[in-house]
């Protein structure tokens, strides 16, 4: 219950009272003795808990009771699942392990391979690495894990979703048998279970909280805000003009584009910067420092700083696309309130993310949190099901074009910046798909609708609809479309028009017809009910 209990040597509880820490944190005060006893642990504790100081900790005092030459090899290894977090543990063990005279190196990639064998060869006693660098080194064999009798696997699940578990199983191949395991984790699914049935000989779990149940920071106040695609940027900006200057924000997107587009808009106002996983590490080193020092207030990122990252005095977190479950919204906004302090979640919710609204409702209620009508009338009408669904007038009476994950309202795949082109839009797709499958050689015995004219229409037409409107006027000829090839070449950054070509697209995937290889993102369309 206090450092002092805990036995560790005099230089260890001077680095840790350096560091301002009064007190262990509950996963530390329960895993610290059955780590010290050599016992493998299975972890599961929330963001923000403390668990890496659980397992370094342990970790040096192993260290001195093995006293293995470091040019033969590293004594802890440390799996985790991103750059950020692997950088963010070295530093740690650098930090406390500086007076016990412990060194540490980090294997990642994205960066140069030479510096890291060189720290390898000068001979190291920890090793924190993400699996895919480790398996490069390994297979160079510039490195010989043979000494390894401490390994730990940090953030366990999010290595498994992000598909690490063959990288993980081959290393772990090279490590002796005789070894102490430790997995620290935040959920605890059904392929974190196997994983550690495997790799771990009767472990002790060690349980902070309800681990059958997931449950968010009760110190972070959450507000879901059901909003059309159209009015996510303008709610953002109110959000960050609301915030005192200089607060350490940060904006979750579902992709890279978006990131990118995002801090771009708002660099000028708010100092915003943007990581994803397309940036090269030193690029994504520099806006890190940049966010921590307070140079650039404004983090936009991806998932991958969702998980982790460990900076201090983040006061706001704005999901501004949902994330892809409910797992992965509780680890994003665990960037704030963390190692007790108190922080605020803004999440945008939208018809796309339905099928998660029953979760979500839960989540809320676990941890006394407000939930909106809006949300509720959701999950009553049994939410998406996981499959697309037909977009309806929501109660507002606001048209919905659903904008995608790649979405501000103005840049998104039907996204419209305007009500009245919808029913435009869709009687222009139907028509567009029926000509371009006659131009592909399908039977069809009727000739195309003609579009209703007028209603709502943006006066601005591109090349590819005037062509299209002249081919509804002439016969359907019976060979390949020279607008299909056209359509490969980049077409640039797309309009806001109410029947652009790519929307069309967009909506005539959802209607039956194929995936010809348009657009660069990955995404669900939403049209009305015929």
């Amino acid at each position: 219950m206090s450092f002092d209990a805990t036995g560790f040597p005099p230089e260890l509880l001077r680095e840790v009272h350096n560091a301002g820490f009064s007190s262990p944190t509950p996963i530390q005060a329960q895993s610290w003795p059955i780590a010290l006893q050599s016992r493998d642990i299975v972890a599961i504790a929330k963001t923000g808990s403390g668990k890496t100081l659980g397992y370094l900790l342990p970790g040096f005092i192993h260290l001195k009771r093995c006293r293995n030459d470091p040019r033969l090899g590293p004594t802890v290894l440390v799996l985790s699942p991103t750059r950020e977090l692997a950088t963010q543990i070295q530093d740690e063990a650098v930090k406390f392990g500086k007076s016990s005279r412990i060194s540490c190196t980090c294997l990642y990639g994205g960066a140069p391979k030479g510096p890291q064998l060189k720290d390898i060869d000068r001979g190291v006693d920890i090793v924190v690495a993400t699996p895919g660098r480790l398996n490069d080194i390994l297979e160079m064999r510039r490195i010989s894990l043979n000494q390894v009798s401490y390994l730990v696997l940090d953030e366990a699940d999010r290595m498994l979703d992000m598909g690490f578990e063959p990288q993980i199983r081959k290393i772990v191949k090279e490590v002796p048998a005789r070894r102490q395991t430790l997995m620290y984790t935040a959920t605890w699914p059904r392929e974190v279970r196997k994983i550690a049935a495997d790799l771990l000989v009767n472990p002790v779990q060690v349980n902070i909280g309800n681990v059958d149940e997931l449950a968010a920071n009760k110190a972070i106040t959450q507000h879901i805000e059901v909003l059309a695609p159209m009015d996510k940027h303008r709610r953002l900006e109110q959000i960050l003009r609301s915030q005192e200057p200089g607060s350490k924000i940060i904006v979750f997107c579902s992709t890279k584009k978006m990131c990118d587009q995002l801090a771009r808009n708002l660099t000028r106002q708010f100092g915003a910067a943007a990581i994803h996983g397309d940036k090269s590490q030193s690029e994504r080193d520099y806006v890190l420092n940049q966010f921590r020092a307070g140079r650039s207030p404004v983090l936009v990122a991806t998932d991958v700083a969702a998980r982790g990252l460990d900076i201090k005095d983040i006061r706001v977190v704005v999901n501004y696309d949902f994330p892809t479950g409910v797992e992965d919204y509780v680890h994003r906004i665990g960037r704030t309130g963390r190692a007790g302090a108190t922080g605020v979640a803004y999440t945008f919710f939208g018809d796309q993310d339905s099928r998660y609204a029953s979760d979500l409702i839960k989540l809320l209620e676990g941890a006394k949190q407000q939930v909106p009508r809006e949300l509720r009338d959701m999950a009553s009408r049994g939410g998406g099901m996981g499959r697309p669904r037909r977009w309806a007038p929501t109660s507002s009476g606001r048209d919905g074009g659903r904008g995608g994950r790649n979405d501000l309202g103005y840049g998104g795949r039907g996204g419209r910046g305007f009500s009245g082109s919808s029913n435009r839009g869709d009687h222009d797709s139907r028509d567009r798909a029926r000509y371009n499958d006659g131009y592909r050689g399908r039977s069809s015995s009727r000739s195309p609708d003609r579009a209703p004219s007028g209603r709502g229409r943006s006066p601005v037409r591109s090349f590819h609809q005037a062509m299209m409107e002249r081919g509804r006027s002439s016969p359907t000829p019976q060979h390949k479309s020279p607008f299909r090839e056209r359509s490969r070449s980049p077409l640039g950054g797309r309009r806001n028009f109410g029947n652009s070509f790519d929307d069309q697209l967009g909506s005539r995937r959802l209607s039956g017809g194929r995936d010809d290889g348009y657009g660069d993102e990955e995404e669900e369309g939403m049209i009305r009910p015929e």
